[in-house]
């Protein structure tokens, strides 16, 4: 067997996703006041049950016209939740959709992880990423991998894809085949792309489905970061010839 691309998962495999930080209240409150001008107009619950609500008509909306696992955009959901939100310059709102969601979970990379990319950039592998995601995965990864003296060029650009960007999510098989055709325009074929990711629902199924190699990441035992890199000396080095 022989790797010549990778495509990770973000949320789960390339970042942790932890609780909300101690002081998660206080930032809301802080965040509010000083790029919206007031209070909170719900508590941090209160706009989760609201956002939820406002996420669930989209889904049933999309789902009318056959998407089956349809994504939406957060900015949008903000917006009605939250209407001062959309009335915010573009820079300020992209600061306040940031600043909201790490009031809701923390995102680290290991340190495991920062090495297996420098092991894939130096082996010359095709690194790529296929993610439910939203505009601030994207920041949240780029400051993530900063910690790691690392930079989202990693990744290939035409090989990442972003959900939000496309209005459906993983498991929908078009997310594999989009990778797969710019794959192939590559001249790599499904069993020389291998999958990484932490669920087996959304990232390992579908992927088998077109034939590719999967990795399903568990913390301990045979599926952590360490028997990845093992794995992936082994067969990406074929690449170096």
């Amino acid at each position: 067997m022989n790797i010549r691309a990778v495509i990770f998962d973000v949320y789960g495999t390339l970042l942790e996703v932890g609780p909300p930080p101690a002081n998660a209240d206080e930032l809301w409150q802080n965040l509010c006041l000083e790029l919206l001008g007031q209070d909170p107009p719900l508590n941090r619950l209160g706009f989760s049950i609201a956002c939820n609500r406002a996420i669930a008509r989209q889904h049933e909306v999309a789902r009318a016209r056959d998407i089956r696992w349809p994504e939406v955009r957060w900015p949008g959901i903000v917006g009605e939740v939250i209407p001062a939100v959309a009335k915010l310059s573009q820079t300020a709102r992209e600061e306040f959709l940031f600043r909201q969601i790490q009031t809701g979970h923390t995102t680290p990379m290991l340190q495991e992880t920062a090495a297996t990319l420098r092991q894939l950039k130096a082996r010359a592998c095709l690194v790529g990423i296929a993610s439910n995601a939203q505009a601030y995965t994207l920041r949240e990864l780029r400051e993530s991998l900063a910690a790691h003296r690392l930079g989202m060029d990693v990744f290939e650009a035409a090989l990442c894809f972003w959900s939000f960007e496309h209005g459906f999510s993983k498991p929908d098989p078009h997310v594999f085949q989009i990778l797969s055709t710019r794959l192939a325009a590559r001249g790599i074929v499904p069993s020389e792309i291998l999958m990484v990711g932490d669920r087996f629902d959304n990232d390992v199924a579908p992927a088998r489905l077109f034939g590719w190699q999967t990795w399903h990441l568990s913390p301990q035992g045979n599926g952590g970061w360490a028997a990845l890199r093992a794995e992936l000396s082994a067969v990406t080095s074929k690449n170096l010839s």
